[in-house]
């Protein structure tokens, strides 16, 4: 099987199905990070108004946001990228190591079809999710549990609204530096090029980690 570098063109790198379930769950997340801020925030509560409107977005807004996920199992493409993001070689170490030294050359950071970063970034951010579910379904229902876990989750829920909101603004700047790498995701292939100096051990069609 061609390296991405020996494809003239184009290369295909998600599936309409892996697009479609990126881009619901950005809307989902992204609706409930807006209605989060508008709870919580003053100025945006007093201009919005209608709380229990907004209450109500954000709760079930949350509660899909694994949906399009689960959903999105139906695809082998999408089940192929979740083993390959779920997989940490020895090249993500070093391209990490690569990473968090300034200075280096981005040539020296060996990546499959998902670097080290976008790893642990799907990582944190699927478990920092489902902490929240978990969290948010205690609050909601006030008796499924004593008044000290509510507190506690609520706590919780609170301060990794804030963390994900900066990892998200993290993960939007990177991706606003790379325009063949949205490219990629709103149309699914990327330049053959990009590919070979983003990606350089990956193989289209072909299983790699």
């Amino acid at each position: 099987m061609p390296r991405p570098s020996e494809h003239p063109g184009r290369v295909r790198r998600f599936s309409p199905a892996e697009r479609r379930v990126h881009r619901t769950t950005a809307a989902l997340m992204g609706l409930c990070l807006a209605s989060a801020a508008c709870l919580y925030l003053p100025p945006l509560a007093e201009l919005v108004g209608r709380r229990r409107l907004v209450v109500t977005l954000h709760e079930w807004s949350g509660l899909l946001l694994p949906a399009p996920a689960l959903a999105g199992l139906v695809s082998r493409a999408f089940r192929a990228d979740l083993r390959r993001l779920n997989r940490f070689g020895p090249h993500d170490r070093t391209w990490l190591r690569s990473a968090l030294r300034p200075g280096r050359r981005t040539d020296g950071r060996p990546a499959g079809k998902f670097n080290a970063g976008q790893k642990l970034y799907a990582g944190w951010a699927a478990g920092a999710a489902l902490v929240m579910l978990g969290t948010g379904l205690l609050m909601w229902f006030t008796g499924l549990a004593p008044l000290f876990w509510r507190t506690g989750a609520t706590f919780v829920h609170d301060w990794l609204a804030l963390a994900l909101a900066v990892v998200l603004a993290g993960h939007v700047t990177k991706a606003l530096g790379d325009p063949e790498a949205r490219r990629g995701m709103r149309t699914g292939s990327v330049d053959g090029a990009w590919a070979a100096r983003e990606h350089p051990l990956w193989r289209p069609g072909r299983h790699e980690t």
